[in-house]
Parts: C-alpha cells; sequence; structure tokens
C-alpha cells in the first residue's frame, strides 16, 4: 500500500505525524535528548539497519529538527544536534514515556523514568491547562475547523 502525505491537510496532528509519526524517527530524537550526536551512537542504541538510520537522519536534517555540525571533538566524523525545533518534541517524548510507563508495564515492572535532575524526583504527569490556569479534561477541549 502507498502511504498518503498529509503535509497539505489542515489537522496539526496529522502534519506532525506525518513528519514524525515513523517511530525510528522519535526514537533517534529521545536519544539526542539523551546526549547522543554521532551516527555510531545511534545505531548502537536502535539496533537500526544502517541505511535506515542514516535515511531517518538526513529527513530529520531536512525539516531542521537536528543539524549537522562538525564533530565536537574535532574528528573527522559530523555530530547531529537538536535545533529548536528538536528540542520542542521534548513534551511530546515526556507524554508518550508517561503513558507507556502507566498502561503498558506491569505493576511490578521495571521501566526507565524521566527524573529532575536538580532533586531526583520524578516529572509531574503532564496536563493540559487552560490559559487561566484551569486542568483540561476531555470534556473540556474541542476542535475547531476552519471554514475553507
Amino acid at each position: 500500500m502507498k502511504r498518503t502525505r498529509l503535509e497539505n491537510t489542515p489537522c496539526p496532528t496529522a502534519r506532525a505525524l506525518d513528519l514524525i509519526g515513523d517511530w525510528w524517527t522519535l526514537l533517534i530524537v529521545r536519544d539526542a535528548m539523551r546526549g547522543m550526536t554521532r551516527f555510531s551512537e545511534f545505531q548502537r542504541s536502535l539496533g537500526a539497519a544502517k541505511n535506515i538510520l542514516s535515511a531517518r537522519l538526513k529527513a530529520l536534517v531536512a525539516e531542521g529538527i537536528l543539524r549537522v555540525e562538525p564533530a565536537s571533538d574535532g574528528s573527522a566524523y559530523q555530530d547531529y544536534v537538536l535545533t529548536e525545533k528538536g528540542i520542542a518534541l521534548q513534551p511530546i517524548l515526556v507524554a508518550l514515556g508517561q503513558w507507556g510507563s502507566e498502561y503498558l508495564f506491569e505493576e511490578d515492572e521495571v521501566c526507565t523514568r524521566l527524573v529532575d535532575v536538580k532533586n531526583r524526583q520524578p516529572l509531574r504527569k503532564i496536563e493540559l491547562i487552560a490559559q487561566d490556569g484551569r486542568v483540561l479534561a476531555i470534556q473540556d477541549i474541542t476542535l475547531v475547523i476552519p471554514a475553507v
């Protein structure tokens, strides 16, 4: 089946998934947020085939989520570094991780968790907050479809 491109849809969720919906892509961004910068580091962490990893890294650079810089150690290698656009994906990855740890692990099963660097405490669960500070539930949110 041919993949349908969603870059022209008025739905921001569909456009975002068109770009970052591939699981390799989000795992690369996750690893970049953990400080990985080298092709070999991503490959070792993910176990991805070189051609798949290369294609995903090129796409992330082309979309402005990562940028390529000369290696920080002065070697002939290059580093893949998150851009502002890439760093802005952090809340999405945190929310996915929180959802996964809550619903995809047994109560006594060990899983990784994010903690605050300063006090080593787990992060608060991400919430949807209204402009006036109210915590929003699903029934408090609606989709506005623009007139064409």
